[in-house]
């Protein structure tokens, strides 16, 4: 049975992953970060839930320790935030904290997990709005740039990773009904999830590093 890690995992399109991957039999770690949240992922057949708070240096430290030498076949980095719409010094601070830095020091934390595994797969939900080549009407500064980051670092992931046979891939979700998309978003986060593990299930180390989109659209960077 193949081990899915999944972050951000309390609700939208994480929640989405979890049911979806435990409906088909997949071991599913799933973290969030209120007990709540975590009592109600634990209540779905096949999730271990966790309490991750990616930000605290703790917190990641314990979540390591509790994950142990436990083999993760697909990493799937799904935690984020929009953040302020108009640059503005602390929320660009966290947002950049949130959305590029802690994925990625996790991801060279779970190296050794998913390298032992079979599938060996890390992915890192990013955004279109990411693509300095596809802006066409500005606006959006903080959360633009924490994407063309974490865009950047998992791209150079991909190379540094490869040694490991781990294949990786920056995946847009597209416009989708969630508590971040809003209620005018083109998709539900069934069809979403649906065309992302498809997009999970052919990436290997002929297409690692790639940007493309849930429906299969590769993204220009």
């Amino acid at each position: 049975m193949p081990t899915v890690l999944i972050t951000g995992a309390s609700r939208g399109i994480g929640r989405e992953f979890a049911t979806q991957y435990a409906a088909d039999g997949w071991d599913v770690i799933a973290t969030a970060r209120s007990q709540g949240d975590i009592a109600d992922l634990g209540g779905i057949e096949g999730v271990r839930a966790h309490r991750l708070d990616v930000l605290d240096a703790n917190e990641v430290d314990r979540f390591m320790g509790e994950l142990g030498d436990q083999v993760v076949d697909v990493f799937i980095n799904n935690a984020g935030i929009y953040g302020p719409r108009e640059p503005e010094r602390d929320g660009w601070l966290e947002l950049m904290e949130v959305n590029v830095i802690a994925p990625t020091l996790l991801a060279q934390r779970l190296r050794p997990n998913v390298a032992k595994s079979e599938q060996k797969k890390m992915v890192v939900l990013t955004s279109k709005m990411g693509s300095i080549a596809d802006n066409s009407s500005g606006g959006s500064i903080p959360y633009r740039s924490s994407k063309a980051a974490v865009n950047a670092a998992w791209k150079s992931l991909a190379h540094d990773f490869r040694s490991d046979g781990i294949a990786v891939a920056m995946l847009h979700p597209g416009w989708v009904e969630t508590d971040m998309g809003g209620p005018n978003a083109l998709i539900d986060t069934k069809t979403s999830v649906s065309g992302l593990r498809q997009r999970i299930e052919e990436t290997t180390l002929d297409n690692t590093g790639r940007f493309v989109a849930y429906d299969g659209a590769n993204i220009p960077w």
